[in-house]
């Protein structure tokens, strides 16, 4: 029995090394969100720019025509919208050659985001300031490219822009809004707060035109290149600013089948991602690059929804054996992630509607669940998020 309460005693603290560091790690990060302040003063220096806003689209022929018309409707004076046309409908590609926009074909036997900037920008040139990235189905509010040009002529080359959600109809859609308001608060503006760099979301985001040309030459991600090109303009001095007055929509997925594609594919790129670049990132930190270190780490963030019921296992688990020091210790880690949770959602999203998503939350710990077991070779292949045109909110509150 001794020996059975040794291991029980070293799984423990184990766990507690990895899952207390992350407890503390999104409560720092929780509190810090609340003090963010943007800076807004202009202080160009460098001029506007001209800007390519880039727009990959594989196989979203219900939504692209209507984002990219959208798209030209913003006040900026110097941009081209560029679609990349991916597996689209013949008569969706004409219709989007009659605007007055770019659309580029692209055809790859294995599809992925980051083939199609590449190609993009290839057949672009180097005749642009600024590369903007949306999805599909991104609908930027009127005067985000001149917000986001003014912080690029401040002299920052990476910028990422507030996404949130355009509908909340489920309550899974509204689970995957929370949740993105969470990410903004932890990972943007908490991490802004306490001087490191913002996240990049994957969508909604800016680069200087040459540098995201050149550091995307290398990247060759079937699933999170954003992981990938964060870390690598961390590495490269250059720093990302979270723009939180630039909202970008984006459609929230609505059922349980497209919630679980989408959850695998994030699962198995940050599990992949953490196995190829924790262990460099050590190297890192000893060199002094504290901010690579800690985008490395929050690879090893356990799933959001997931975290709470491993430590409330956790937490029942030493009150059946009786262990004191562990049930207080499970006990207070539970009670600051549900703290850390209700500090980053905002005041907005405390609704009717939140209440419809705590009922949908079963349902969705179970498809979280059943998504780990079907990790396996999920980031070699592309699986794609099919969108549908949805009512973007006028007001930036709502």
């Amino acid at each position: 029995m001794d020996y059975i309460y040794l291991i029980y005693q070293i799984i423990q603290f184990t766990l507690l090394i990895w899952l207390g560091f992350c407890v503390i790690y999104l409560f720092v990060l929780a509190v810090a969100g609340l003090f963010f302040k943007q800076n807004i003063k202009i202080k160009h220096s460098r001029s506007l720019p001209k800007v390519a806003l880039l727009i990959p689209a594989y196989k979203e022929n219900e939504v692209i025509l209507h984002t990219a018309k959208e798209a030209i409707k913003q006040d900026y004076h110097k941009f081209d919208v560029v679609v990349i046309a991916d597996s689209l409908d013949a008569e969706v590609v004409f219709a989007l050659k009659s605007l007055d926009i770019v659309v580029i074909e692209v055809s790859f036997e294995k599809s992925t985001k980051a083939k199609a900037l590449n190609f993009a920008m290839n057949e672009l040139g180097d005749n642009y300031d600024l590369a903007v990235v949306l999805d599909a189905d991104n609908i930027m509010a009127q005067g985000v490219l001149s917000k986001i040009a003014n912080k690029y002529a401040d002299g920052y080359n990476a910028i990422q822009g507030h996404r949130t959600a355009k509908n909340r109809e489920t309550g899974f859609s509204m689970l995957d809004a929370i949740s993105e308001e969470m990410n903004n608060h932890l990972f943007c503006k908490g991490t802004q707060t306490v001087g490191l760099t913002s996240r990049l979301i994957g969508s909604g985001m800016a680069f200087d035109y040459g540098m995201f040309k050149k550091l995307m030459k290398d990247v060759d991600a079937v699933g999170g290149f954003d992981k990938v090109l964060e870390l690598e303009l961390v590495n490269s001095g250059n720093p990302i600013h979270y723009l939180e007055s630039a909202y970008v929509y984006d459609e929230k997925v609505s059922q349980s089948a497209v919630f679980s594609n989408q959850r695998t594919r994030w699962i198995s790129a940050q599990f992949y991602y953490l196995k190829k670049y924790f262990w460099g990132s050590i190297g890192k930190l000893l060199k002094g690059k504290v901010d690579y270190f800690l985008k490395a780490v929050q690879l090893f963030l356990p799933p959001r929804m997931l975290f709470p019921i491993m430590v409330s296992v956790l937490f029942v688990l030493a009150l059946i054996i009786n262990d004191e020091l562990f049930s207080k210790i499970w006990g207070i880690s539970f009670g600051l992630i549900i703290v850390s949770y209700g500090i980053s959602i905002p005041k907005k999203l405390w609704t009717k509607e939140l209440f419809m998503a705590v009922l949908s939350l079963p349902k969705a710990i179970i498809v979280m669940l059943l998504a780990m077991f079907k990790l396996k070779g999920a980031n070699n292949k592309f699986i794609h998020t099919p969108h549908s045109i949805k009512e973007t909110p006028i007001n930036n509150n709502n």
